[in-house]
């Protein structure tokens, strides 16, 4: 750790002396977060500087920075493409999570470099912040850092987050920006009528629920819990702590009814965390909610109003990007309906649907991870969608195969390479664009090489 902090610092260092820098980030809520700390502590410097959303840094990307001829700060990506970074000349710092290749760079913050996994332990959104809080009284970013990170999924193996992350929550505790709540772990609590909470959550899928208004509705009145106050509809954070104990046991005996599996089961409780300085009642008062916000506002070509809810827009921004979070949460659950007509297609190793135009590409790895409530929980998930790029590809992998030898990131790289695309991530999400034509060819290696990998031949 104390290398790791050295490092931020040094990086820190080089920053102080520039007085022009470009920010350039992923199009996600980790990249938007990272982007926006990196982008608000270079202001409060004074340093001249803009920001730029990428989807991948491939060769025609980096010959468009390189012309600029700027100083670069890639956050939330950059660790991936660090040899044609250096082939391309780009003078650069990097804070990324991201698995890098071999080669170690020396303005490179990347926690696989020190012994940790980007996958849990740090963020794109906590390895930038950790460099930010070095370059001046940064430290009310931390919770934008945290929402960063919940958007990873950094908490999801333990219902927690994990690791350095830990380390920079409990700073943000420390400091009264996050108060840290054991309770249920779906999107919603915050801002809409339990039934609908319930009726729109599909991660973990909830048998006769999710999905089902009227099943969703049935449910609460089954248990006497009332759905109104008055004329208002009732909010998770309106009810009783009793009613909360009573629809969770509930919905624990639904799912263990269905045969669901226990690691499932046990993600509907864990911590959540809320943001102390926003106003409770909307979707910025949960990280969880917030990250999803961000999402919707990447997944549909407009980080920017992401970006500016992040720097404190609560006007006309934080409109916006909730309507985009309405239009995001229709198409998740079109999405799903379109995988149960085409049907989820089992290879030896693997699993896969190809959603063609069905299912926009930046929403195609959403589903994939949400399909696992009906899929086969033994082999990794495979989507593909057709990009403006070719045919994007999205994995997910569960917990347990991790532990079994998968590495998604390592397996789908060379799938990618294999037929002429690209491709990179984590152990237990990935993903790749590839040429249309190619997909039956890359299926077929990445069956062999998830094969080996969980037979320990690689």
């Amino acid at each position: 750790m104390k290398e790791l902090l050295r490092r931020a610092r040094d990086i820190a260092e080089l920053l102080r002396k520039k007085d022009e820098v470009k920010v350039v980030t992923h199009v996600d809520a980790d990249g938007i977060t990272s982007g926006a700390i990196a982008l608000e502590s270079l202001r409060r410097m004074g340093v001249e500087t803009d920001i730029t959303f990428v989807k991948n840094l491939d060769a025609n990307v980096l010959d468009d920075i390189a012309d600029e001829n700027v100083f670069v700060w890639f956050t939330d990506l950059g660790s991936g493409a660090l040899d044609l970074i250096i082939e391309k000349d780009v003078e650069c710092v990097i804070t990324d999570h991201h698995v890098p290749p071999r080669c170690h760079y020396r303005y490179q913050l990347n926690p696989h470099d020190f012994g940790y996994d980007g996958t849990y332990e740090l963020s794109g959104a906590t390895t930038t912040y950790l460099v930010a809080k070095n370059l001046g009284f940064n430290y009310d970013l931390v919770s934008i850092a945290i929402v960063g990170a919940v958007g990873d999924l950094q908490d999801s193996r333990e219902g927690r987050l994990l690791g350095l992350n830990r380390k920079i929550l409990e700073e943000a505790v420390q400091g009264r920006f996050v108060e840290v709540v054991r309770d249920l772990r779906l999107f919603g609590k915050q801002t809409r009528p339990v039934y609908k909470m319930l009726e729109y959550t599909f991660d973990p899928y909830l048998p006769g629920i999710s999905g089902n208004e009227k099943g969703a509705v049935e449910f609460l009145e089954s248990l006497g819990i009332p759905l109104k106050d008055g004329d208002l509809w009732r909010r998770w954070i309106d009810l009783t702590p009793e009613e909360k104990r009573t629809i969770v046991s509930e919905l624990v005996k639904v799912c263990i009814e269905a045969g669901m599996p226990i690691n499932l089961i046990k993600r509907l409780v864990g911590e959540t965390y809320i943001l102390l300085r926003e106003e409770e009642g909307t979707e910025l008062r949960d990280a969880m909610e917030f990250s999803t916000l961000l999402n919707a506002t990447a997944r549909y070509g407009h980080c920017d109003i992401g970006l500016r809810v992040c720097l404190g827009d609560r006007g006309e921004a934080f409109r916006r990007a909730r309507s985009l979070l309405r239009n995001h949460r229709r198409n998740l659950s079109e999405g799903l309906r379109l995988v149960d007509e085409i049907g989820i297609v089992e290879l030896e190793n693997i699993q896969f649907f190809h959603a063609g135009n069905g299912i926009l590409d930046t929403i195609v790895g959403i589903v994939a991870g949400m399909c696992f409530c009906k899929a086969n929980l033994n082999k990794p998930i495979v989507a593909f969608a057709y990009s403006d790029e070719g045919v994007k590809v999205s994995a997910r992998a569960t917990q347990r195969l991790v532990e079994r030898g998968v590495h998604l990131a390592k397996a789908i790289k060379v799938a990618a390479e294999r037929v002429g695309g690209q491709g990179g991530g984590h152990s237990i999400a990935a993903g790749a664009t590839i040429p249309r034509g190619a997909e039956e060819e890359f299926l077929r290696e990445l069956d062999r090489i998830i094969g080996e990998q969980i037979n320990g031949k690689r």
